[in-house]
């Protein structure tokens, strides 16, 4: 369906809307007021009872009571614990109800379990009025608003056909950054952009949040396929009893941020399968098998894992639901995020000791319901000799309905030996296992897969569906030699041929046969069709070889000379896996010695045993620790390792208490060594990038690998890995597992390669020069002017700059075009060089920033039609290189002063003076042609030493200063508060910070103003739209940098 009116549009969705369990009753045109009665109708009706209400409606009074708490609670987090408390308290004040008359009376506002049934009721509310939060700004009128049982909880904006999306996202972000979503309107959650051909949904982070599109969703079907068009999407998640649903149940008010999570499809289907399947279950039976959700790493399994625990226990299909999951990770992130997903009436017990895990398992209190303990504790607990469970323990055990949720499943300890010992202990428990890595027949673990150990897949959701839907990030991965291939091949011919050298080898034939032949062989080994493994070089080398000094050294030098580049300057961090403890603390040592200006730290399992090396352990052990206190002011000992591990957690994640370390550099941590912790279940977007020195295959790999994969922003395009040890191998190692866990389709899981980018970036480079070529401004200092030019320019330079982006991360940058690459199946060298130079790109900038003013008047209520990326509009061209503008200025001065000097040769001079205006905005150029104008006249004398530059600031200072002079006069307002605000780099979303712009307001002279816009529009102008006229004439002039009143159709 092609809508050219947004009413078209809105009046369809209406319609199909009332088909899936909406009222059809609409609510037109509601103020604020209209929706507060409204709720207070339903509020009766739902509550009309003796001991409630007593058939006496609610008065304006005991409305004004729920909306100041509803005020006091302020952020949308805390208003989900409101709406899903189920009930409000109020004192009433109903002079006619004396038997409640001054006492508190609990009312029903909302049950998440009576969906499309009971009390519940579903509107729908049509162009909803907005009022303005002062009497100088605009009154709003939003689309649509869903309300249940009378609370507005989904606020819908729409678009037309052919108007992107991201204009409706851009829309609800104006109107909350102007406050419209308070008072009753707070209570929206979730937030809906739609055109008929896209839709995305979005949580509401509150007036004092921060939008981030990366958490903009769209639905898609069990199967993961986008569901786009509008009707699919008003029958699916718009839908009733989906749209209650995701209120109740897929809201999630996570504590540990202070910020509100709506869930995504996949993990609506995945929890709501494992609530299914328990609901269904038959508790008389043993050893059953609930099954195994496979969501890749990285796409928030612990909060879908949480969800699915809330979701059975608040429908009381189990008596107990218990998280189990690694004693490190216990230790770590896990056990606050699941408190912080809690809600304020729901406990998440977590277990000291063996004794308190027995109590709370044979607890009746509700508040014991959901457990945390680790799977350690677990497979211990009937052979305990203190606090463990005693018979008649295990008796009660199998009267009580049991869940276990088993997190990072895929671990070789939990199927091989702890698992089948929980089992014993709970025969009629059921199990679930969340993986983003599952065990499968090519990587089974003693003949057990997940299929064995847990049932069937309920939920897929892999890592090829993560990147396609840019939930997570591909990565970059480079294979880096430390040896050469041919001198690690020479090595292990030579000593097969049992020979000191090459020409010994050769001399004698049956040792030339034996070197030759090891000489062939890949430097990989490889298993052929019958199952044999036949060895290659690398799998010949000894281990010593990856244990000395000087391949650390190579290591440690690749790290220290890309870090900046990779790091982006310190912004991001990084972790270097090892193979061993001792490895680990070499490395700490080499890195201390040698790069001393990254700050780094090591961590590794601190227990210490009587093994041989457990002193060099303990000394590494306490030397790290110390440095690690001196670095950080911290005190932690051998004892306290578990909360240093926290601490390094944190800093690494930028966690509490460190939610703003990346604004304090000397407390971060920039590199962290590991063995093997941190390499699974750790969670953090500001880590992008991976060493690996040791060997992984299939899902360690991939675990591995999704350390760097968490979404930050334009600057983290993809995960950087480098791998050392065995290269080759561990190239065919990640190939295999990328075949494992991708279907054989990576589907964009590797990042392209610089050579692939550069090349990209040309193609795209030549498409917009062919645009502008043929939209007539080959030159580039203006926009086409076609809407449709316009909008296919904001397409290719926002694909410019993605691959931009991820070639910068390579090694690119401006001051070398050219880069030599090897073509990888005949190793002939060729050389690629970029078509485009910085100060073009610098060009092409300006003119994308010029979108933003080049799209219709918003008073004409029409939209932007073309995408535009709010990063790239702060892309920095104010160090445009104009020396080259400046020399043919000179050039063009010299000849127009010069006797005898021709019309032809002093016109081409100007011309190209005119092609190097590119450089300059439209404003910009527009004063430059004023000042050659004034010098062609005799009006203006150049001045020596004076560059094209310094005339067009003065002109454009003067120009400014004349703008903000004339507004200031016609207005009659305060000008020194009118030029303060013009230098503080005001923008639309922060314009009445510190309410600056209300002060401004305030000092109009209205009958001033009144005589002016009579004056300019030649009619009478009524009081009440008087200020809407003042406020959007200041606010245009402020953040488009000012204009000429005298001739502008700015306001209106």
């Amino acid at each position: 369906m092609i809508c050219a009116q947004e009413k078209e549009f809105e009046e369809a969705l209406i319609d199909m809307l009332t088909e899936k369990g909406w009222e059809k009753t609409v609510l037109h045109n509601y103020t604020e007021e209209q929706f507060l009665r409204n709720w207070a109708d339903i509020l009766f009706e739902n509550n009309r009872g003796v001991d409630r209400l007593n058939n006496y409606p609610l008065t304006s009074g005991e409305m004004q009571q729920i909306l100041e708490q509803i005020g006091c609670l302020k952020t949308p987090l805390k208003l989900n614990g409101f709406i899903n408390g189920r009930s409000v308290t109020i004192t009433r004040d109903h002079p006619y109800d004396v038997e409640h008359f001054g006492k508190g009376v609990s009312l029903k506002i909302y049950d998440r379990m009576e969906i499309a049934a009971g009390q519940s009721r579903y509107q729908i509310a049509r162009q909803p009025q907005f009022a303005a939060q002062s009497a100088m700004r605009h009154d709003r009128r939003g689309d649509l608003m869903l309300l249940i049982n009378g609370m507005p909880v989904f606020h819908i904006e729409l678009k037309k056909s052919g108007v992107p999306v991201s204009q409706a996202c851009r829309q609800i972000e104006k109107y909350v950054a102007e406050g419209i979503f308070t008072g009753l309107f707070s209570l929206v959650q979730i937030f809906v952009a739609m055109n008929p051909e896209e839709t995305v949904y979005f949580a509401n982070p509150g007036s004092e949040g921060k939008f981030n599109p990366d958490y903009y969703f769209h639905w898609a079907d069990f199967n993961n396929e986008p569901v786009n068009d509008w009707k699919q999407v008003a029958s699916s998640l718009l839908s009733i009893p989906m749209a209650h649903q995701l209120i109740g149940f897929y809201t999630v008010a996570d504590d540990s941020d202070g910020i509100l999570k709506v869930m995504r499809s996949y993990q609506y289907f995945a929890a709501s399968a494992i609530s299914d399947k328990v609901a269904k279950t038959r508790w008389e039976k043993d050893d059953q098998l609930g099954g195994y959700i496979w969501h890749t790493t990285g796409s928030g399994k612990t909060m879908t894992s949480f969800k699915s625990a809330q979701l059975i226990a608040s429908s009381k299909d189990a008596d107990k639901v218990i998280f189990l999951m690694d004693r490190i990770e216990l230790g770590t992130q896990s056990l606050k995020e699941y408190r912080g997903f809690a809600n304020e009436n729901e406990d998440v017990q977590a277990t000291e000791n063996t004794g308190v895990l027995v109590k709370k398992l044979k607890s009746s209190d509700p508040a014991d319901t959901l457990i945390v303990t680790s799977i350690q504790k677990m497979s211990n607990i009937k052979d305990e000799a203190e606090g463990g469970m005693k018979a008649a323990d295990l008796q009660l055990m199998k009267t009580k309905r049991i869940v276990f949720i088993v997190d990072e499943c895929h671990r070789t300890t939990f199927g091989e030996k702890m698992l089948p010992a929980i089992k014993l202990t709970f025969p009629k428990a059921i199990f679930f296992g969340f993986t983003g890595t599952p065990i499968q027949e090519e990587n089974q673990k003693k003949m057990s897969t997940m299929e064995t150990l847990f049932g069937d897949c309920l939920h897929r959701y892999s890592i090829a569906d993560g990147i396609r839907d840019k939930n997570v990030l591909g990565f970059d991965p480079y294979m880096v030699l430390t040896y050469k291939d041919k001198d690690l091949r020479e090595a292990v011919a030579l000593e097969k041929a049992k020979a000191s050298s090459v020409a010994e080898a050769l001399a004698d034939p049956e040792k030339s046969r034996v070197f030759y032949e090891y000489m062939k062989r890949p430097m990989a080994g490889y298993e052929d069709d019958a199952g044999n493994y036949h060895k290659g070089i690398e799998d010949l080398v000894p281990n010593a070889q990856y244990r000395n000094g000087e391949h650390r050294g190579m290591v440690m030098q690749d790290i220290r000379e890309n870090w900046l580049t990779l790091s982006h300057n310190g912004k991001f961090h990084a972790i270097l896996a090892t193979s061993s403890i001792p490895e680990a603390i070499e490395y700490y040592r080499l890195f201390k010695a040698e790069a001393p200006e990254l700050k780094m730290t090591t961590l590794f399992d601190p227990s210490i045993d009587n093994n041989e090396g457990a002193l060099e352990k303990e000394n590494g052990l306490e030397e790290i620790i110390e440095d690690y206190n001196r670095r950080y002011g911290q005190d932690f000992k051998l004892a306290t390792f578990a909360r240093m591990k926290k601490d390094i957690a944190a800093r690494l994640a930028h966690k509490r208490p460190y939610e703003r370390i990346e604004q304090e550099p000397e407390k971060q941590m920039e590199l962290l060594i590991v063995v093997d912790q941190m390499l699974t279940g750790f969670d953090s977007k500001w880590i992008n990038t991976l060493y690996l020195d040791k060997m992984l295959a299939y899902e360690s790999i991939i675990q591995a690998f999704s350390r760097t994969n968490r979404l930050f922003g334009p600057e983290k395009p993809f995960g950087t890995i480098k791998y050392y040890r065995r290269p080759h191998t561990m190239k065919r190692n990640i190939e295999a597992a990328v075949k494992l866990y991708s279907g054989d389709k990576p589907l964009g899981l590797f990042a392209e390669r610089l050579n692939q980018n550069l090349e990209r970036m040309n193609d795209l480079y030549t498409q917009i020069k062919n645009l502008f070529r043929e939209a007539g401004v080959e030159d580039l200092t203006q926009l086409p002017e076609e809407v449709s030019e316009k909008k296919k320019f904001a397409d290719l330079f926002r694909q410019f700059n993605e691959h931009l982006e991820a070639a910068i991360i390579q090694g690119f940058h401006w001051e070398k075009r050219e880069y030599v690459f090897t073509n990888a199946e005949n190793d002939e060298k060729y050389t690629i060089a970029l078509t485009m130079d910085e100060t073009t790109y610098k060009v092409l900038a300006l003119r994308y920033k010029e979108l933003l003013s080049s799209g219709q008047k918003a008073e004409q209520g029409e939209d932007i039609p073309y995408d535009i990326s709010g990063y790239l509009t702060t892309i920095d061209t104010d160090d445009i290189d104009v020396d080259y503008m400046n020399s043919r200025f000179d050039k063009y001065l010299k000849l127009l002063t010069q006797e005898g000097a021709g019309a032809e040769v002093i016109k081409q001079a100007k011309d190209e003076l005119h092609k190097t205006f590119a450089t300059l905005s439209q404003e910009e150029q527009k004063f430059a042609d004023i000042f050659l104008h004034d010098i062609q006249r005799g009006d203006v004398v150049p001045e020596e030493g004076k560059t094209l530059r310094d005339y067009i600031t003065e002109y454009r200072a003067k120009a400014k200063n004349d703008q903000i002079h004339r507004l200031a006069v016609a207005l009659g307002l305060d000008e020194v508060q009118l030029r303060k605000m013009m230098t503080s780099g005001v923008t639309e979303m922060n314009i009445n910070e510190f309410g600056r712009f209300d002060d401004l307001k305030a000092t109009v002279d209205k009958k001033k103003a009144k005589s002016w816009f009579e004056t300019k529009e030649g009619v009478e102008i009524i009081p009440p739209k008087l200020w809407p006229k003042i406020d959007n004439l200041l606010r245009t002039f402020i953040i488009s940098g000012g204009f000429d009143i005298q001739d502008s159709n700015e306001c209106g």
